[in-house]
This record gives C-alpha cells, structure tokens and sequence, in this order.
C-alpha cells in the first residue's frame, strides 16, 4: 500500500524526516551522541575539580588533606570560592619548619649526653657508674669534667629575689 503525501506537503523531502511507521535514525544517533557528551563534561568536569589534589600530592600530608577537604566542601556546596582556595593552596609550597627543629633537638641531646644514656651508654666525658675507680690521693683523671657550683649573685633593685626562693 503506497501512502500518499499530504497535498500541503513538498514533493522533495529532506533526508532527516523520516516516512511514518520507519526508524528515525538521526534521533537514535543525537540520542547516543548526546549521552555520550554529557558522560564526557561529566568527567571533564570532575577532572578538573579533582585538579587542586592532584597537584597537591607532592606535598605535605596536612596540605594535602587540607586542599581535600576544601575540594569536597567546593563539590557539594557548588561554592567555586573553596575551589579557587584550593587551588592557591596547592600551588603554595609551604617551608619545612620541623626539619630544622628535630636537627636542634638531636644536637641538644648529643650536647647534653641523652643520646648515649638512652643506649645505655655514658655520656661523653662521664664514666659509667661501675667502671669508676677510686680517685687517687692529689691525682685526677683528665678525662672527668670538674664541675665547680654556680652561685648567682642577686641583681640590685630585685624585688622578686624573695618569691623565687
């Protein structure tokens, strides 16, 4: 059964309108490239939220976990102000303040002889208690430290002498 066009109708049709009761194939390719795009912006889109972490990896764990945080908040709270802190955040290489400290505090207890004590070892300069010998009438080890009693005199004017004991 041939079907007539409408009387309304041009003779010459364009190839995207389809004849009733057939497949409309370019609504089925729009469908698919839609879908398509919209799975391509999503991951885009996540990509570069996720941007500020993936530049932060390099640094500090408190850095990192920080310049998270801030991409989470900015992700669910669409606030592109968190997102901007982040991403500064990231970028700003923050100076190592505990390397220099944790040196002077190794340095300390080698000064003060902590480092050997806590080996079981004595300190420098210091015999063990059970490898001291009884010291000789007018005769004293070089090695033993003389240690002399510091007595600080007040200083004048100094109200505070009492309370201090």
């Amino acid at each position: 059964m041939e079907e007539a066009l409408h009387p309304a109708a041009v003779e010459h049709l364009p190839p995207f309108i389809t004849a009733p009761g057939q497949t409309d194939v370019l609504f089925n390719v729009m469908t698919v490239f839609v879908l398509l795009m919209i799975f391509l912006v999503g991951i885009l889109y996540l990509r570069l939220h996720a941007l500020p972490e993936h530049m932060a990896h390099g640094a500090s764990k408190v850095q990192l976990q920080i310049v998270g945080a801030l991409g989470l908040i900015a992700l669910f709270t669409h606030n592109h102000l968190f997102w901007i802190a982040a991403l500064l955040l990231a970028m700003i290489e923050f100076p190592d303040f505990s390397s220099p400290v944790r040196s002077m505090a190794r340095s300390l207890e080698m000064i003060a002889g902590r480092d050997k004590v806590a080996e079981g070892q004595a300190p420098h300069g210091i015999e063990a208690e059970s490898e001291v010998s009884a010291p000789q009438p007018g005769m004293q080890s070089p090695d033993v430290p003389q240690w002399v009693p510091l007595e600080v005199a007040p200083a004048k004017r100094d109200e505070k002498v009492e309370r201090r004991g």
